[in-house]
């Protein structure tokens, strides 16, 4: 199997899975006061010390979730429900992903208002546009990190300054970036920073939100776990796997950045070479090393996929949170693509595991079978 989908998941890291296995035999709560407890909650401090250290953040300023649906929505509501009173309106960028754009819009109907911030072409958020959207009313701003579907790395320091300025938090979704490119939540000037262990290679069911220090959070749930801010008796095995993955990813970051983008580029050029009509999402701008975004015109990217999946090659249409819907990605439509082309496009995105030899496969693969799809299409028309 040439997998090729790591923005969905990740392969889980042998080291990881061995952490899972260790937790899985401390039994205790982690709030209880007996001797079971006690070694519950030392493995929990311990794992959180360790993803505070890798993410430059302080033990207490750590929350686990769920993963980062939960983190966003934590961050999100919380944020909301303990805004001071003219504060109520809520800006996020046209390209988040859709744990923090379907909320929010959620959120709108129900009466929060929304203003959402353009992109251009490439998918990029102009700061100076961000920061006119902002106002004394706006109660939390939000901008991705790096976007999941064409890995494009928005500014964020500079998006976080204007919110700011303009004296509201700010949220980044940091998920697609952790382990890939350099991370230190202080140094992005954020406020609340998500992250989920699936997509650098610990389990799946745990993830992070990172709360300054000082920044009024409503709890979303009842309860007295995570200092308050999140009930629910934690998830030691998979929080252990977690912050043993995120410690090996950040570890790998110098080596595997260049190592990733080396072979984003050879499938880049290989595939714009043998396949007339295809274009790469979100050429120009800065990008996540392992990510790649390609729009094959007159193609279907269902269709294409299915082809692919039958030759052993797994890659995705978009976001895996979206797969399967009859609507376009709505990111590939911010960045002026029409219906046709955003249903045309195919996301390649690469990880760890990932090796010369599955790049070379995939270009054997693929540029026959967007062929046979382009052709099966013409066919019936």
């Amino acid at each position: 199997m040439i997998y090729l989908d790591h923005n969905a998941i990740t392969p889980m890291r042998p080291d990881a899975r061995a952490a899972v296995r260790d937790a899985l035999e401390v039994f205790g709560n982690p709030s209880s006061v007996h001797a079971a407890g006690r070694a519950a909650r030392d493995l929990l401090d311990c794992a959180r010390d360790r993803v505070a250290r890798a993410v430059g953040a302080a033990p207490a300023e750590i929350v686990f979730t769920s993963g980062a649906t939960e983190s966003a929505a934590l961050a999100i509501r919380g944020v909301l429900g303990a805004a001071p009173a003219g504060r109520r309106r809520l800006v996020v960028t046209a390209v988040e992903h859709p744990c923090v754009l379907s909320l929010a819009r959620a959120l709108e109907r129900a009466g929060t208002p929304l203003t959402v911030v353009p992109v251009d072409r490439r998918g990029q958020v102009d700061p100076e546009a961000f920061r006119a959207a902002l106002g004394p009313d706006v109660a939390l701003a939000c901008a991705m990190r790096a976007n999941n579907e064409t890995g494009v790395v928005l500014p964020v320091p500079a998006l976080a300054a204007a919110a700011r300025d303009a004296g509201a938090p700010f949220f980044c979704d940091a998920v697609q970036a952790a382990g890939k490119i350099p991370l230190d939540v202080r140094g992005l000037g954020a406020d609340l920073v998500a992250l989920t262990g699936q997509k650098f290679g610990g389990p799946r069911g745990a993830g992070v939100l990172w709360v300054a220090p000082g920044l009024r959070l409503a709890p979303v749930l009842g309860g007295e776990q995570e200092r308050g801010r999140r009930a629910g008796t934690e998830n030691l095995p998979g929080i252990a796997g977690l912050a043993t993955a995120l410690e090996a990813a950040v570890a790998a970051v110098a080596e595997e950045g260049p190592r990733l983008a080396g072979l984003r580029d050879r499938l880049e050029a290989g595939l714009l070479a043998a396949v007339p009509r295809a274009r790469v999402n979100g050429a120009g701008a800065p990008r996540l090393p392992g990510t790649l975004s390609i729009t094959f015109e007159g193609c279907d990217a269902e269709a294409l996929l299915m082809a692919m999946d039958l030759e052993g090659v797994c890659a995705s249409a978009g976001s895996a949170c979206h797969s399967g819907s009859t609507r376009p990605s709505g990111v590939l439509l911010a960045l002026g693509l029409s219906d046709a082309d955003a249903r045309a496009t195919l996301r390649l995105s690469l990880g760890w595991t990932t090796t010369a030899e599955d790049v070379d496969a995939a270009l054997r693969i693929v540029p026959p079978l967007v062929a046979r799809v382009r052709g099966a299409i013409a066919g019936s028309a």
